[in-house]
């Protein structure tokens, strides 16, 4: 066997060992993630593609004094992961000394770290693919058309270090996004989820919501742009709240660039910025959207630090009753802003005390206005206030008398997630949600009400269908 060759030692502990042991700085640490994936895609009311991909990701995070560097490959040979470390040692002798230096957790143990990766395969649809063949029979008989995709990924993380860490975590991450389409596709639907395991994923119920919503459709009704009572579904929460997640890192308020930095200077921690009730939070053990335990992190920046890697995850309240109460901190910005260390965790829920009923309910009690069903091209126009714009995608409905009239054309919107949650005026129960926006590559473990909101502003029409 050469030294090219995958060698029975290239496991992914293996791995961690071997670069351990070779590493020459002062210490070092190694992140390994085994990523398997199966997808299948559909169009025209026929599956026309599936596969199964698989990958083995290696970072070596070097750290000599307080200098440190990292360097991340593709690296499934030992020789391979000899090249990544001297990389990575050699860049950190170059690097200057770290701002965010802290000393380096030690002596953890995950009980699971010698087995082996936990992989996905195309079995993972074995009850859906029929049940999809047999909406696919059922939305040509009744002129629909059906596009999709699903995707099941499983990534196992392995963590180890000089310091005497050696953990592991698996994570199965999955999702299904359908639209629907009438024949003449001058109507268009989208239905989308969630999932650990497809076993709660129903292509039935999907392609019953998608006929549900393009009946809706049968009426058009074209609306100017202007300030609308919108219903926003749990889907275009989770596409708003993750913007307002990603924006709170603790340094960049501090410093005074952010929505959550003070007028009078350092974060507006312990200030009221939504409506009192309002809880939003994040919990590696939410139910259905369990996520890692540990701080892993492959670089530093205003957010994260490898010096915090292997740090214990728990919940976090980042909005508590309508209060700021924390925002998202490694140990250096902890020292900074004087406030608990509370690091990044990998998955969001909202919440509004005493919120009960569904998205209907919303319908219900609204004399007139809009129900939404996705956001789509997110992007941020001012980060003192979060304002964003975007669009509306695949059904915008005519709501009056408590009942959906028509579809609508599609606008252009800017609003705040932040302003929303202080503006809102109903919520439905907390559901899980999947983001259209953000869901599909990046985010998709999230918990969402339905928002009413009286005044959401459509700042322009939108063509898109």
């Amino acid at each position: 066997m050469t030294a090219t060759q995958t060698s029975p030692q290239a496991t992914p502990q293996g791995i961690v060992e071997h670069a351990l042991a070779t590493s020459t700085a002062d210490d070092c640490l190694v992140i390994v993630r085994d990523r398997t994936s199966a997808n299948l895609r559909w169009a025209n009311n026929t599956l026309t593609t599936n596969g199964v991909m698989s990958a083995l990701d290696v970072t070596v995070v070097s750290f000599v004094g307080t200098a440190t560097a990292s360097v991340t490959a593709s690296a499934a040979t030992l020789e391979g992961v000899t090249a990544l470390v001297g990389s990575a040692d050699a860049a950190a002798r170059e690097a200057d000394p770290a701002e965010d230096a802290a000393e380096l957790v030690r002596d953890v143990t995950s009980p699971d770290w010698d087995e082996p990766p936990v992989p996905t395969d195309i079995h993972v649809y074995d009850a859906v693919a029929p049940a999809l063949g047999e909406a696919f029979g059922r939305a040509a008989g009744a002129g629909r058309v059906l596009y999709g995709f699903v995707n099941h990924e499983t990534t196992t993380t392995y963590v180890g270090s000089t310091t005497g860490l050696r953990l592991r975590h698996v994570q199965p991450t999955g999702h299904v996004g359908c639209t629907g389409k009438s024949a003449d596709l001058s109507r268009s639907a989208w239905v989308g989820a969630a999932t650990r395991d497809f076993s709660d994923v129903d292509p039935l119920a999907i392609d019953a919501e998608l006929e549900r919503r393009l009946a809706w459709a049968e009426r058009r009704v074209d609306l100017p742009a202007g300030r609308y009572d919108t219903i926003l579904p749990p889907t275009a929460v989770a596409d708003l709240m993750i913007d307002a997640y990603w924006s709170a890192g603790a340094r960049v308020a501090w410093e005074g660039q952010s929505v959550y930095s003070s007028r009078g200077g350092g974060t507006r921690i312990g200030q009221r910025i939504a409506r009192e009730g309002v809880g939003l939070w994040s919990d590696p053990d939410l139910g259905g959207r369990e996520c890692l335990p540990f701080v892993v992190a492959t670089r530093s920046g205003n957010a994260e630090s490898v010096f915090d890697n292997g740090l214990p995850l728990s919940r976090t309240d980042w909005i508590r009753d309508g209060q700021l109460t924390s925002l998202v901190q490694t140990r250096h910005t902890a020292a900074m802003t004087g406030q608990p260390l509370t690091p990044y965790v990998d998955n969001l829920a909202l919440t509004v005390a005493g919120a009960t009923g569904s998205i209907e309910d919303l319908v219900a009690g609204t004399e007139r206005g809009l129900l939404l069903t996705c956001l789509w091209y997110i992007r941020e126009v001012d980060p003192q206030t979060l304002l964003l714009t975007g669009l509306t995608r695949d059904g915008v409905y005519l709501v009056e008398g408590g009942e959906i009239t028509a579809a609508v054309n599609n606008f252009r919107f800017n609003e705040s997630p932040v302003d929303l949650l202080g503006r809102f005026t109903h919520a439905s129960a907390t559901v899980p949600a999947f983001s259209r926006e953000w869901g599909d590559d990046y985010f998709s473990r999230t918990a969402m009400p339905a928002l009413r909101v009286p005044d959401f502003n459509m700042s322009s029409v939108s063509r898109a269908l």
